[in-house]
């Protein structure tokens, strides 16, 4: 039997520290996020904000991930990790329930922010070769 979801805000900080902890340690994407990054608690506490507005519907997070992301040097082996790093995290933290809510909360946002960037889905893959609007 599947637990019930019990996500709440705490639990969502949580996540999102250890994620981030992990996000800057690793040798592929740490370095891009320690670039763009100028203070990971600021940056935890707005990724905090967003996965509470996208999980909860609360509401609480301003902002333009899309245009935060066009001008980071993203590429799709990125987004690959990133997702492995966020499934891995959420399995240890969370139960089944809340695991696969937020695993396909960022499937989902990382499909959307693929396609915004031109990047392929998987691996691998190559993309339609259209050009993004105001982008160069």
């Amino acid at each position: 039997m599947q637990d019930a979801p019990t996500l709440d805000a705490s639990k969502i900080a949580l996540l999102v520290d250890r994620f981030y902890d992990k996000v800057g340690a690793d040798p592929l994407i740490g370095p891009v996020f320690n670039a763009a990054v100028d203070d990971w608690d600021e940056h935890k506490r707005t990724l905090t904000s967003f996965w509470c507005s996208v999980a909860l519907r609360a509401n609480s997070y301003r902002g333009n991930p899309m245009a935060v992301h066009r001008t980071q040097p993203i590429r799709a082996e990125h987004f690959e990790r990133w997702l492995t790093l966020w499934q891995a995290t959420t399995r240890e933290l969370l139960n089944e329930a809340d695991a696969k809510l937020m695993i396909e909360h960022a499937d989902r946002i990382g499909r959307s922010l693929r396609l915004g960037l031109g990047l392929p889905e998987q691996l691998g893959t190559r993309t339609l070769g259209i050009p993004i609007v105001g982008s160069q």
